[in-house]
């Protein structure tokens, strides 16, 4: 959370995921070419990772359209946590579709192992995949860097915290894809130079293994947020000094959690600092403390629970 709670507008998340969807359909298509002509499995296992990336951005893309909805009386806090949703699917479709894909390829590569020809269409495609890999990664990139540099965080830890899964989505998953491509190639020229097909399925394998592990990563993120994992330390300590601020006696608890990007709910244990004070004067510091955290842009709900002393 920036001074005034706000995250990146959803435009920019729109932005991101729409530069990755059609990156990464024209890329499938390239790779599924490359992959017919070359009989590569490491180029296959490529095709599937492309194809499955494309998928999971139009479920993210699904996600941040179904989460602008406003609060209803059946949900009254939005559909913020929609992205989260769709988030988690799209890990399973890396997990399914690129991981457990491309790992069966490079079995059966080495099962039933198929000579490689048209060599240089299938460097030429990984070289111009590479190329639209990175466009995407560094719009993801630039996203993310914007973010962890309003909330003064590092990358690595705005990785973990952000609330927002989409922009990491695509990030990590462009990261794999460009650690793949560099599997794949490396494999392709191996097998051409030793004429030996086993390079190509243990690369297909390691892309397989790559998603696998970047999948497992989105859904523990995915899910943490699904399950209203306490806000980081560094989105609670503005809201104590805020609190700190406004009231004037014992703050004995504070829990905040995300129901959706930048949307918080929370909730505050107050106890007054005078046993004697009258009933009308005690309710209207609990409402002025309320309408404090409201006035935060990422506070969606608040609620001040008056204790004894």
């Amino acid at each position: 959370m920036d001074e005034d709670g706000r995250d990146e507008p959803v435009e920019e998340s729109v932005r991101t995921v729409v530069v990755a969807v059609l990156a990464n359909a024209a890329i499938a298509a390239a790779k599924t070419v490359a992959a017919l002509l070359t009989g590569s499995a490491s180029m296959w296992a490529e095709a599937a990772h492309s194809f499955a990336d494309t998928g999971n951005e139009v479920l993210l893309f699904i996600g941040l359209h179904k989460s602008r909805k406003g609060p209803d009386p059946k949900h009254p806090f939005g559909y913020g946590q929609e992205r989260y949703f769709w988030a988690f699917l799209a890990a399973l479709g890396i997990f399914l579709i690129g991981g457990t894909l491309s790992i069966g390829e490079g079995v059966r590569s080495l099962l039933v192992p198929e000579p490689l020809e048209s060599l240089w269409v299938g460097i030429g495609v990984l070289l111009v995949a590479a190329c639209l890999e990175a466009y995407s990664w560094r719009t993801a990139r630039r996203q993310l860097r914007a973010e962890s540099a309003r909330r003064s965080r590092s990358m690595r830890e705005h990785l973990r915290r952000a609330s927002d899964p989409s922009a990491t989505t695509v990030y990590l998953e462009d990261t794999a894809a460009l650690i793949g491509l560099a599997l794949a190639l490396t494999a392709l020229l191996l097998h051409a130079w030793t004429g030996w097909a086993g390079w190509d399925a243990a690369g297909s394998i390691c892309i397989g293994v790559l998603l696998i592990v970047v999948a497992v990563l989105l859904a523990r993120r995915s899910k943490a947020l699904l399950l209203e994992e306490s806000a980081p330390s560094d989105v609670l300590e503005p809201l104590r000094d805020l609190i700190d601020r406004t009231w004037s006696g014992e703050v004995r608890d504070l829990q905040a959690v995300y129901v959706g990007p930048a949307q918080l709910l929370v909730n505050v244990w107050v106890a007054p600092d005078s046993a004697d004070g009258p009933a009308d004067e005690l309710i209207r510091r609990v409402d002025e403390l309320r309408a404090a955290l409201l006035a935060v842009t990422a506070i969606t709900q608040a609620t001040v629970t008056l204790t004894a002393r």
